[in-house]
């Protein structure tokens, strides 16, 4: 089950929420840890395994904090346990299959082989990280083990986040998990959030990544280089409105539950360099990574050699933990030769020249991921071939003029991508937002709008674009154009 889905959205949301609303504060938490494990259960009802595993996940958590907090003179062997654990469980279902069938194709006559495949769990790697997470700063003192395991599986187990983040720390909730409140504004705020989100998905990612599996089943070989850089664009917004509409819509809601979950993206696209593009992308698992790695090892403070250590740890972990294949590895690789070239040579230089910045990431935003979506290496060099033509394949395909056909099809949605990827209509919204919440009450809407009415006239718009966007993604998912989100496969 997955959020932009007819079963989430007119069956479980409706069901969920009036219990949830209707039930005391003091019983909130029951009612959201079991329908937050009946949302992951109804997503692993194939490999009931899975739920077994993330059960166990959260119970071996939370007795390893409250072993740290009982014997706090040797704490140490319970986060290297919990360390252990959650990186063998990880790194087993998110590699085995890759690490056998590499060793079966460089020992073709050892018959070396799985009679099965194993199935990555959904959300391990992010309920994993969360986990580590908590552990961790129980070990370091800076929260306390959470002595209730309700409250804590609540932590660990919130729908909103689970499959695909935000990726929560624990003090970012430990209020809310004990004294929430639910009001008004809140709901209809975090609805209206989680509506923009579903819109993003349903109404631009989806349809823009039709565009690159047309190009993907035509062949990297067949298209022209026009049409080439074409679907690695669509790609890049593909990529961004699906995960960026996934965090809008669970960020909303949490705002309906009474949470306040860290926001995921703050318009990456507008980088003038890839350091700040990853400031701004999945802003969680970024810090994470410097949390949790870069600055245990150093970080910057101990010399350029040391230095650059670090950061290729990180971005070879970071591109490990997004999937087992070497177009991960090299991803990752590619960021970290990029990020340190412009710490050490040209960063200065992008910050001073935000024209020069935005022209150099427009063309490196997407060919970055072109290396981390095309997993067969041949594909991928057949892919910079047609995108750079001059290697000796030519500029046109044997459909000379292919990429004509699809900006008919598509211009709309590449307009609609560039400008929201802009702070534009989001500050638009904000602002008939802020217009409508200090709008005098009782006032009836004129036929002519005037200076008395503005703020009813901000409200009608607002309720528009949303009915708009929320009946139109019901629509789309009803005919069928409900695609899984990207990230669900990380």
């Amino acid at each position: 089950m997955v959020f932009s889905s007819l079963q989430f959205i007119l069956i479980f949301m409706p069901v969920f929420f009036t219990i949830y609303y209707l039930v005391p504060n003091r019983y909130r938490n029951v009612v959201l840890l079991l329908g937050s494990l009946s949302f992951y259960a109804v997503g692993t009802y194939i490999t009931p395994g899975h739920f077994v595993i993330f059960i166990v996940s959260m119970l071996v958590d939370y007795g390893l904090a409250m072993l740290m907090t009982k014997r706090p003179s040797g704490k140490k062997p319970f986060l290297i346990a919990g360390i252990v654990f959650h990186i063998l469980a990880l790194g087993f279902y998110k590699y085995f299959n890759f690490i056998i069938n590499e060793l079966a194709g460089a020992f073709p006559n050892a018959d070396i082989g799985l009679p099965f495949t194993i199935i990555l769990p959904i959300g391990i790697s992010f309920y994993t990280f969360q986990g580590l997470s908590y552990l961790i700063d129980v070990y370091r003192g800076t929260v306390a083990a959470e002595r209730s395991p309700l409250d804590f599986c609540v932590y660990i187990s919130m729908f909103a986040q689970l499959i695909a983040g935000p990726i929560v720390n624990y003090s970012d909730v430990a209020n809310e998990l004990h004294h929430r409140e639910i009001r008004r504004s809140n709901v209809l705020d975090g609805f209206g959030t989680f509506i923009f989100g579903m819109g993003l998905k349903v109404l631009l990612a989806n349809p823009l990544g039709k565009l690159w599996t047309n190009s993907t089943n035509i062949g990297f070989e067949s298209l022209s280089t026009p049409l080439a850089w074409m679907s690695i664009f669509a790609y890049s917004f593909q990529i961004y409105f699906d995960f960026f509409g996934y965090s809008l819509m669970a960020i909303g809601l949490g705002k309906m539950m009474g949470f306040n979950l860290p926001k995921n993206f703050d318009f990456p696209y507008l980088s003038t360099s890839m350091t700040e593009f990853w400031r701004r992308w999945h802003i969680t698992l970024g810090s994470w990574f410097r949390e949790y790695v870069y600055i245990p090892l150093g970080g910057s403070r101990r010399g350029t050699a040391k230095t650059i250590r670090n950061l290729f740890i990180v971005w070879l972990l970071t591109g490990i933990w997004h999937g087992a294949g070497y177009n991960f590895m090299i991803w990752g690789m590619m960021l970290f030769a990029i990020i340190a070239i412009e710490k050490y040579f040209i960063g200065d230089f992008l910050e001073r020249h935000p024209v020069v910045g935005h022209l150099y990431m427009v063309f490196l935003i997407p060919l970055s991921w072109a290396v981390f979506e095309v997993g067969n290496t041949h594909q991928l060099g057949m892919l910079f071939k047609r995108l750079f033509p001059f290697f000796g394949q030519g500029f046109w395909s044997e459909f000379r003029y292919d990429y004509i056909k699809y900006l008919k099809m598509y211009w709309p949605f590449f307009v609609a991508a560039i400008l929201l990827s802009t702070h534009l209509p989001f500050d638009l919204l904000e602002r008939l937002k802020a217009s409508t919440e200090s709008a005098p009450r009782g006032r009836h809407l004129a036929v002519v709008p005037g200076e008395e009415n503005i703020k009813p006239v901000c409200k009608v718009i607002i309720l528009v674009i949303l009915s708009a966007i929320f009946f139109g993604g019901l629509y789309c998912m009803y005919r069928g154009y409900d695609d899984p989100f990207l990230y669900f496969r990380f």
